[in-house]
């Protein structure tokens, strides 16, 4: 990895974990084995330029599906997240210092990789002034010199809801805005480490959407919400502005994390993508599979880009 990327995301993970835990595990849940010649490419570039991706190490059932599709998702700051979440199998601690050339390491190897959508997450750096929120803006602003082709989506930390810090990612410009609420309000203290809460969420999103940014957000579902609850929290998500919603089934990434309290059924995701839609959210994709870097959701970013950049030429 050469301190350069990883990918997934301390505060919500872009892509699903290794569920090394012994539930079984229902027929919806299994995937293909991922192949083809754009993931081929992509997995070879990724070796020859030592990055490692937790859409391998996490083993993302989505790999096959965004590699071949010309997306990954990569993570700055290191490996190390000053948080503790009950669902994320990012090591916690004291992380190591910054590599203040990690931004322009990371935009030139994407350069190389081609892609037409990237995810850029980071771990939490709550020990740094400013969360790392200068370093993360730095890193849009090198890739859109590098990769200018490439639509690129931030999944950030909250940065403890400094409105400066939110702004240094606003003022870099990303495609798209995100940032991950990952449960219903009732459970996020059980869920989420102590400094997430539910409110600093949504206000993160707001201040995106303030700024003028295309926003998005994920929920994980069977850790024991209810129904209602869910509905709740994407009516609240609406009242923040996002445009964006992904709803995905939680995996255990081992016995030290919080257990699965259920396997929602594919209908049950469908009825709520639907819910999603007449709520007013511009996309929602919703199912067991559904990461919050997920290639359906950026098919559809890249659409409306497109229809945007049609508009402003007229």
């Amino acid at each position: 990895m050469a301190g350069l990327v990883q990918i997934g995301s301390a505060s919500g993970g872009g892509c699903a974990p290794r569920a090394r835990s012994r539930e079984p595990k229902p027929d919806w849940l299994k995937v293909r084995m991922p192949g083809g010649g754009r993931y081929e490419h992509v997995k070879r570039t990724l070796r020859e330029l030592n990055l490692h991706t937790v859409c391998e190490e996490a083993s993302c059932p989505n790999v096959g599906e965004c590699w071949g599709g010309g997306t990954a998702t990569v993570m700055l700051m290191g490996e190390v997240c000053t948080r503790g979440c009950r669902f994320c199998d990012v090591a916690s601690g004291t992380p190591a210092p910054l590599d203040p050339l990690e931004p322009r390491h990371l935009a030139a190897a994407v350069s190389r990789l081609g892609l037409d959508y990237l995810v850029v997450t980071s771990v939490n750096r709550d020990e740094l002034p400013d969360g790392g929120a200068s370093h993360f803006a730095q890193a849009i602003v090198e890739l859109s010199r590098a990769a200018p082709r490439t639509l690129v989506e931030v999944l950030t930390p909250d940065f403890q809801g400094d409105a400066a810090a939110l702004d240094m990612i606003v003022d870099a410009q990303p495609t798209v805005a995100a940032h991950n609420v990952e449960t219903v309000e009732r459970l996020t203290p059980r869920v989420r480490d102590r400094r997430a809460a539910y409110g600093q969420s949504l206000e993160v999103l707001a201040h995106y959407k303030r700024g003028g940014m295309r926003t998005k957000s994920s929920i994980m579902l069977g850790l024991g919400e209810q129904r209602g609850e869910v509905l709740q929290a994407m009516r609240d998500l609406r009242s923040a502005g996002c445009d964006i919603l992904t709803l995905g089934q939680y995996l255990r990434p081992s016995e030290k994390h919080l257990p699965v309290e259920e396997y929602v059924r594919p209908e049950v995701f469908r009825d709520l993508e639907q819910e999603g839609v007449e709520l007013g959210f511009k996309f929602v994709a919703a199912g067991p599979l559904v990461r919050s870097s997920y290639k359906a959701g950026e098919f559809f970013v890249q659409r409306w880009v497109e229809e945007g950049r049609k508009v402003a030429s007229q």
